[in-house]
């Protein structure tokens, strides 16, 4: 949520950064300022007559004490008219406040000014490569030939129990993607120092709107119904990320300066709706509707913020060092920011089998937008509350992941490689044929 203290006083500056994103939301502000300028009016409107009414009770009561009964009649009929004109004031209060609220939440954060300009992905900035491409003598193979080859994943069973875009991992396949989870989340407790949570994998509507995931992504949420119980149907959704039930553990609350930054990880699947839009239904582990991801979530000072988001990349950036992959950070440009982002680097991993990068992390700022949409707060060293900036980050997402590492360790033979990291949690240093 932004600040419409912000949106008041510097209406062109958040014109123009809204206008960067390219999504027309920068035409929403003037009717924003305009039903926030009502609002205002009607509340001074009607505390003015409040008090008014407070001084023609206390008048009444003076009049009928001195027997001047058809002035207090006279002063009764205008203290009703004064409070039919409070009650109107109040209905229509509720509307202008309805509608403001209503267009306020639709606005996207403003992208931080170190982000570039751009309207959509060509426009991203490569901020850094590193690794170096494997190189094979032989023609390498997919991910899908991989698992196939090796029984790593039944792609046909998983579409059979659950329909296109989930997955059955098998045998080695179910072991590798469980080594992956264990060696992510121990790096990053005991490594980066992050505080291990288990979250609920269902949350509120209050906690994704919290994110920003609700109202602009409502319609691609899995949404819950309790047994036959029709009534209950959208209390609860099945999370998109762990962003959305560990950002939100302390909403509603004040924290102490002192206990910032906080930092948690947490391991979930993740449910999105929206995959399918996108040829989800060919078989592969590019784009499914479950994955598994380990979520980083830090909370910090306003003036740590953007250096948070830089330690907190590099602690994504470290799970890709330690594997051995080659990837790329790329800084994304103000039309391919995230609703909640203020600036956001994604991490690609090369997968020599697609020919391509695929993202396996966004690390983003989003500076107190989340905060206020959640009404989390701190009281800053002055007694100040104050909101502060939210950073969440994948630290990071598999199966794309589970895909590089398949297809960077391929061997002539057939087998896969496994980085040394990772073979105390698998229990060996190769998958191969059986």
């Amino acid at each position: 949520m932004l600040d419409i203290r912000l949106l008041r006083h510097h209406p062109e500056r958040a014109r123009e950064r809204l206008a960067s994103r390219g999504g027309g939301d920068e035409a929403k502000l003037d009717r924003i300022l305009e039903l926030d300028a009502r609002r205002r009016a009607l509340i001074t409107e009607s505390e003015q007559l409040q008090a008014q009414r407070k001084r023609a009770s206390k008048e009444i009561g003076a009049l009928m004490a001195q027997k001047k009964l058809e002035e207090a009649e006279r002063r009764k009929a205008e203290t009703r008219a004064i409070g039919d004109r409070i009650d109107a004031l109040r209905k229509e209060l509720l509307q202008v406040e309805e509608g403001f609220e209503e267009l306020v939440a639709a606005l996207p954060n403003l992208p931080h000014e170190s982000v570039p300009i751009g309207p959509d992905a060509s426009a991203n900035a490569v901020v850094r490569e590193r690794g170096r491409k494997p190189e094979f003598a032989f023609q390498p193979r997919t991910h899908l030939e991989l698992c196939e080859r090796l029984g790593l994943v039944d792609f046909t069973r998983g579409a059979k129990l659950a329909g296109s875009g989930f997955l059955l991992y098998t045998g080695r396949g179910a072991r590798l993607e469980r080594a992956l989870i264990q060696f992510l989340i121990d790096l990053h407790t005991r490594e980066h120092d992050y505080t291990e949570v288990s979250p609920p994998y269902m949350v509120s509507r209050e906690c994704m709107f919290g994110v920003g995931q609700f109202p602009k992504f409502e319609d691609q949420a899995y949404a819950v119904q309790e047994g036959l119980d029709g009534s209950t149907l959208g209390k609860l959704y099945l999370i998109p990320t762990a962003e959305a039930p560990v950002a939100n553990i302390h909403r509603g609350e004040i924290l102490k300066e002192s206990e910032l930054p906080r930092c948690y990880a947490a391991y979930s699947p993740c449910f999105r709706a929206e995959a399918g839009a996108a040829g989800v239904g060919t078989r592969g582990m590019i784009r499914v509707h479950q994955f598994d991801k380990v979520e980083l979530i830090r909370i910090a000072t306003p003036e740590t913020g953007y250096e948070e988001l830089e330690k907190l990349t590099g602690h994504a950036e470290r799970v890709l060092q330690l594997l051995g992959l080659p990837y790329r950070v790329v800084l994304l440009c103000t039309g391919d920011l995230g609703f909640a982002s203020a600036k956001t680097y994604d991490i690609e991993v090369w997968a020599p089998g697609q020919g391509q990068y695929l993202e396996v992390s966004s690390c983003s700022n989003c500076e107190d937008f989340q905060a206020r949409r959640m009404e989390l707060r701190y009281k800053d060293a002055s007694g100040r509350n104050r909101f502060p900036h939210v950073l969440n980050g994948s630290g990071t997402a598999l199966a794309r992941l589970f895909v590089a590492l398949l297809e960077c360790g391929q061997q002539p033979d057939g087998s896969v490689l496994l980085p040394e990291p990772l073979r105390p949690y698998y229990g060996e240093d190769r998958i191969a044929a059986e």
